[in-house]
C-alpha cells in the first residue's frame, strides 16, 4: 500500500492541474484571447473587424479593379480606406454598388455596408439622407468629346447627345447648362465610355479626373472644357449611425494628412506628368 501511494498522488496532482487549466481558459476574467474583444467592435460593423466599402465600380481612377490590398480593387478611394482601415486595425472590404442607390441612402440604411465611397460629392440634397466625413478632394467637372467632333465647349452641344451618369453632379450640371442638348443618361462610366467609343453620344459631362484618364487612355478624345463647381468629395455614412466610426474615419483622414501619406497617395493618381 505504501508503494502506491505516491501513484495515486500524483494521479490526484495531475486530476487537479487539469481541472484548473480548463476552469481558466473558461473564466472570463483571466484575460485569455478569446477574451479580447474584436477589432473595431466599437463601430457597429456590419461584419466583425472588417470595414466594409460599397462603390460604385469602376470610375477610376478613383476605383478600378485590381492591386495588391486583397479586395480586387484599387484607386485613390480604395487606397486611402486601405490607410485608414489599417489605422482602425481592421480588415478592407469593397463591394460593387450602384451608385444611384449608394447617394440617395438606400444602400447605407438597410445596412450593406459601413462607407460609402465613390467619389460622391458632398451636397445638402445628399446630406438630407446621408452623413458625410471630412471632405478628402477637391474636384471640377468637365467635357470629354472626339478631337474631331467640332465641339469646344458646352455651347457647342445644341442638338448633340450628352451622355451623364444618372444621379450624379455631372447630371445637374449638364441639366441646367448644357442647353438644346440631348442628355442621356447610364448608370456608370463603365457605360459611359464605351457608348461614346461606339458613336452613341457625342460628348461626356462628368468629373475632370475621369475624363483625364480617359484622354490618356486614347488621344482620339480630349478634355475641351473645365467647369469650377465648388465641389469636395466625402465619404457617406448611413444617417444618424455609426457616429464612432465616422469620427474614427476623419481622425485617421487628418493623421495621414499631417504624416504625408495622403500627399504620397494622392501623387500616385494625380500629379502632374
Amino acid at each position: 500500500m505504501n508503494r502506491r501511494r505516491p501513484l495515486l498522488f500524483g494521479a490526484a496532482v495531475a486530476a487537479v492541474a487539469a481541472l484548473a487549466l480548463t476552469g481558466c481558459a473558461g473564466n472570463p476574467g483571466s484575460g485569455g484571447d478569446s477574451d479580447k474583444p474584436a477589432a473595431g467592435a466599437e463601430y457597429d460593423l456590419v461584419a466583425e473587424g472588417t470595414l466594409t466599402v460599397c462603390s460604385d465600380i469602376p470610375y477610376a481612377p478613383f476605383e478600378f479593379e485590381g492591386g495588391d490590398n486583397g479586395t480586387g480593387y484599387t484607386g485613390f478611394d480604395i487606397d486611402l480606406l486601405d490607410a485608414i482601415a489599417k489605422k482602425l486595425d481592421l480588415k478592407l472590404a469593397v463591394q460593387d454598388t450602384g451608385f444611384d442607390a449608394l447617394q440617395s441612402g438606400a444602400t447605407l440604411a438597410a445596412g450593406t455596408c459601413d462607407i460609402g465611397a465613390s467619389a460622391m460629392t458632398i451636397t445638402d440634397e445628399r446630406k438630407a439622407n446621408i452623413d458625410f466625413a471630412d471632405p478628402y478632394y477637391d474636384s471640377l467637372q468637365s467635357l470629354l468629346v472626339r478631337t474631331d467632333s467640332g465641339i469646344e465647349g458646352i455651347d457647342g452641344l445644341d442638338g448633340k447627345k450628352v451622355g451623364v451618369q444618372q444621379g450624379t453632379t455631372g447630371e445637374s450640371y449638364a441639366t441646367e447648362n448644357a442647353k438644346g442638348a440631348e442628355l442621356v443618361q447610364f448608370p456608370s462610366d463603365g457605360e459611359l465610355w464605351p457608348a461614346i467609343q461606339a458613336g452613341q453620344i457625342d460628348a461626356i459631362l462628368q468629373d475632370l479626373p475621369v475624363n483625364i484618364e480617359h484622354e490618356k487612355a486614347d488621344e482620339t478624345y480630349k478634355v475641351v472644357e473645365t467647369y469650377n463647381t465648388d465641389e469636395q468629395y466625402g465619404w457617406a455614412f448611413a444617417k444618424g449611425e455609426k457616429v464612432e466610426l465616422r469620427e474614427a474615419v476623419n481622425k485617421a483622414l487628418g493623421e495621414l494628412r499631417d504624416s504625408g501619406e495622403y500627399d504620397k497617395i494622392y501623387d500616385s493618381y494625380f500629379s502632374a506628368e
